[in-house]
């Protein structure tokens, strides 16, 4: 395939019978422009498929585009994927398009990042910010490019921000676990050092310590090493003489470490388990969590970013969303001294026991559902023995 020379304005004034000039009136200031002549140019411009170039003409007159910029983390996290969605749908609904850059969570890369993005003249900037300094910026939004930071507020910058309410969050959490009457309640999160997660131990610790928990260092995993694997986070904190007998896991990545740790670990010794993040499947496997909307956060995100555009002077703003505490049985297992005796020769049937066990609110169906066929193969065998006879090997689970 031969690729074909882009055709230029000029290419279609030749083919339109007028002059350059007149090309670009039909594209910025139609009306002054006799029909004939726009409906002639435009027939021109599509046999050639010439397109204007938008940029080129907003930076010849020095303004920024109507293309907004947004630069957030991971990309594997789901929650920034939900943000994007929800800025990109208030975004086209008022005629701006999004463009999306990453840090990788890297706070190294962030100020690189945003350079990148500013020289393409975007009409603003929201930033989810990782680096410990947004300073950089302050002479940006000097020349009028608004700025806004998503989840966390910006650092020696004056600048709109949107942020959740992580403290009342994780207090939630907390109240509902003490409620049942866990103390020794665990909290774990990587990374630490973030303002998300300084509002959500903040909230986590002054719960525990209204209700006479004074000390919780040593149930606590504040980790900043985005290569430890969260698996082993959650296994050192469950392996100590002094386990907690429930965890707060402080981002949805933690909580899915902890589920897989949870998984290999006898029924007795499950703690109860709250994670803040929903996620998908989270609903499938029964875990209880702190939510909120990311879409709505994003749509929030851009409609500030969109007030700012129209009104550049004014205070800042910073808008609080709230969160709410799903329960979904993980985080409703009472502590094991409130838990009833499981003797598997008194019970009499798999079924009676799922109807006691859900009757007296344990809630660990999301747990047994994955170990559910070895439980009911050794009720079986235990049975068989008793009653001296060979255990089945042809029951099958229930």
């Amino acid at each position: 395939m031969t690729v074909q020379q882009r055709a230029t304005l000029e290419d279609v004034a030749r083919l339109a019978g007028v002059s350059s000039k007149t090309v670009s009136r039909v594209y910025t200031d139609r009306g002054v422009v006799a029909p004939a002549t726009v409906e002639r140019v435009l027939i021109a411009a599509k046999r050639l498929r010439f397109r204007p170039n938008s940029l080129a003409r907003t930076l010849r007159r020095g303004g920024a585009t109507n293309t907004i910029g947004f630069i957030m983390g991971d990309l594997e996290n789901p929650f920034y994927h939900g943000v994007a969605a929800g800025i990109e749908e208030e975004l086209g609904r008022n005629g701006h398009t999004l463009v999306v850059a990453t840090t990788g969570d890297m706070p190294d890369g962030e100020e690189r990042v945003v350079d990148t993005l500013l020289a393409q003249r975007i009409g603003a900037l929201l930033l989810i910010p990782v680096a410990e300094d947004q300073s950089y910026l302050e002479g940006e939004r000097h020349l009028g490019t608004p700025v806004v930071a998503i989840d966390r507020p910006a650092r020696n910058l004056v600048a709109d921000a949107i942020v959740l309410d992580n403290r009342q969050g994780a207090a939630a959490a907390a109240r509902r676990l003490l409620e049942l009457g866990h103390r020794r309640i665990g909290y774990a999160c990587n990374p630490a050092a973030v303002y998300t997660q300084d509002e959500r131990v903040r909230g986590y610790r002054e719960t525990l310590a209204a209700y006479g928990v004074g000390d919780t260092r040593r149930w606590e995993r504040l980790v900043d090493d985005r290569a430890a694997p969260p698996e082993r986070i959650i296994a050192e904190l469950l392996g100590g003489e002094d386990a907690p007998t429930a965890v707060i896991t402080g981002n949805n990545r933690m909580t899915v470490g902890a589920l897989r740790v949870l998984r290999d670990l006898d029924e007795a010794a499950v703690p109860a388990l709250i994670g803040f993040d929903d996620f998908d499947t989270a609903d499938v496997l029964g875990v209880s969590v702190i939510a909120y909307d990311p879409i709505d956060l994003g749509r929030r995100a851009a409609r500030l970013a969109l007030d700012r555009i129209g009104e550049p002077v004014g205070l800042t703003k910073q808008i609080e969303l709230p969160t709410r505490l799903i329960e979904r049985g993980s985080g409703e297992r009472p502590p094991p001294s409130a838990l009833p005796e499981l003797n598997p020769l008194s019970r009499k049937s798999p079924a009676t026991d799922r109807t006691a066990q859900s009757a007296s609110g344990i809630g660990v169906c999301w747990y047994r559902a994955s170990r559910q066929p070895a439980a009911v193969r050794t009720y079986v065998e235990d049975i068989s023995a008793t009653n001296g006879a060979a255990p089945s090997r042809a029951a099958r689970p229930v």
